[in-house]
């Protein structure tokens, strides 16, 4: 099954909701970053949000970047999505290992440590709106929706979840976001919270053979629920070497020209996908003329 985001309302256009079956994306990052199973819990709950979060920009161009900065020994995340739910992600060191709390479960937030989540959203102002936080919890789902509470003033829940199979491989991975929007009922908001809390983890429904569309039902089918649109998301980098080209020309003449004496060559990374650019002196040399002029 295509990794995909169900948006939907419920309580008359009162509460904003979205969920997400996202086992695809995170396996091709997994393959990518070649992560341990940590690492790809904490990279796939971070990259599902991301999605879920695109989802919600408005223009054609925007973009949005989630990054946890840690003390742990993951050292930190970064993921951005646009607005067609198209993300990327790394993990600062992907090959942490740390001993489970409990048998089972992997210990995302000792990987992490304690630290901040920034939120940055690229929506076409002049300067890119941006919220912090201190993590509450380091698991994610929990810092995201403090970071709702404190930074939007939007009362909130999310829920994220990756299962890992013992050959490392991700067996299911997903995530919900419930928005409560003004005029929601203290009623509604109650009944809300007490499903909420008693729902089984999004990655064990999936597993269940449970889709997005079940679990917005479980949650919301005696409130209205209207379910507004289906959307595909899938990972994916939009690196090349034309842009790689720009974003060395942007370094300026003065940078140009030190690498060209003092390396006489240029190697490039891309974190998100590990695709390695290699431009030659004459390459340097035609780019340094470019940016001259």
């Amino acid at each position: 099954m295509k990794d995909y985001i169900v948006k939907a309302t419920a309580g008359n256009g009162s509460i904003r909701v979205i969920a997400a079956t996202t086992k695809e994306m995170v396996e091709h990052a997994r393959q990518i970053h070649n992560t341990t199973p940590v690492a790809s819990a904490a990279l796939g709950r971070m990259l599902t949000a991301s999605a879920m979060m695109g989802s919600m920009l408005k223009g054609e161009k925007d973009l949005l970047t989630l990054q946890i900065r840690g003390e742990g020994p993951l050292g930190g995340i970064v993921a951005t999505a646009d607005s067609n739910c198209n993300v990327k992600g790394y993990v600062f060191n992907p090959n942490v290992d740390i001993p489970s709390k409990y048998p089972g479960t992997l210990d995302v937030a000792g990987a992490i440590g304690t630290g901040f989540l920034s939120v940055t959203k690229d929506i076409g102002m002049r300067e890119p709106y941006s919220g912090r936080i201190e993590l509450v919890t380091s698991e994610i789902a929990e810092d995201l929706t403090y970071y709702f509470a404190q930074s939007e003033q939007t009362p909130s829940a999310v829920g994220l979840g990756v299962l890992v199979e013992t050959d490392r491989t991700i067996r299911q991975a997903g995530g919900f976001l419930v928005q409560v929007m003004p005029g929601a009922t203290d009623e509604m908001i109650d009944t809300l919270e007490q499903r909420i809390n008693g729902l089984p983890y999004m990655s064990d429904l999936l597993d269940m053979g449970r889709t997005p569309e079940d679990v917005l039902d479980m949650l919301f089918s005696d409130l209205d629920l209207n379910i507004l649109e289906t959307v595909p998301c899938a990972y994916q980098c939009n690196c090349s070497k034309e842009r790689v080209e720009k974003a060395l020309i942007s370094i300026g003449t003065e940078e140009l020209e030190k690498i060209l004496v003092e390396d006489k060559k240029a190697d490039m990374h891309c974190h998100f996908c590990n695709k390695d650019y290699s431009f030659t002196e004459e390459e340097l040399k035609a780019l340094l003329e470019e940016a001259s002029s």
